[in-house]
């Protein structure tokens, strides 16, 4: 059986919408997965990038694309009433709904995507509808504690330091696979497809040279 990771935030359709896929897209595999929330901004800013959201043009393709994507899917996703939104309220709550060492479980983890990704437009972040969550989740230990928001910024910089740039990414075998277009690549892998032993996909990642701008 592989062990999975899967790497999240909320704020993402696209991890939303691969959560949701997962199991039909590995139907028949052995496989476990561990869920394991971060912070995307941290990613960017650690990067030198900016989200997709702050680019109007990009916005724009990014919520047709991923609309596209829900249709082709079959499944429900309702853009919540503002994008970007501060996740960090609901990662922490993940967290403190796992025990300490452990990670939430697929349970929880559906029920935050769905408060962002099926909230027929409501705000994600709204106090009320964060309380009632809350207390429906029931968390094992206190979100706004100390202990939670090192768990989370250790889980990030982890992430990081594997070499993680967005969400969602899993992870299995330390081969990173990002995106939700990427499920049908995991799947081969999974299935032991011959192209991930015989070299190639070691050897498409190999630098070229490329042209430099001028100035740098």
């Amino acid at each position: 059986m592989k062990q999975l990771r899967f790497y999240f935030d909320p704020i993402s359709p696209y991890a939303a919408l691969a959560f949701e896929h997962l199991p039909q897209a590995l139907e028949g595999l052995s496989y476990s997965v561990e869920y394991r929330p971060i912070l995307f901004a941290a990613l960017l800013h650690a990067l030198g990038q900016k989200g997709p959201a702050e680019i109007e043009p990009k916005r724009q393709w990014t919520f047709r694309q991923v609309s596209w994507a829900a249709h082709k899917l079959g499944l429900p996703l309702q853009v919540p009433a503002q994008h970007p939104f501060n996740p960090l309220p609901l990662l922490r709550l993940a967290w403190a709904c796992a025990p300490a060492g452990g990670t939430p479980n697929r349970a929880t983890v559906e029920r935050i995507f769905r408060h962002v990704w099926r909230s027929e437009g409501a705000h994600p972040a709204d106090a009320a509808r964060l309380a009632a969550l809350t207390q429906e989740l029931a968390p094992v230990r206190d979100p706004a504690s100390e202990e939670i928001k090192e768990t989370l910024r250790g889980a990030t910089e982890a992430a990081l330091t594997l070499g993680v740039f967005g969400v969602p990414t899993i992870e299995v075998d330390g081969r990173l696979f990002w995106g939700l277009d990427s499920l049908e690549m995991l799947a081969a892998y999974l299935k032991g497809d011959a192209w991930f032993e015989q070299g190639d996909w070691e050897a498409a990642a190999v630098p070229r040279p490329g042209l430099r701008r001028a100035g740098t």
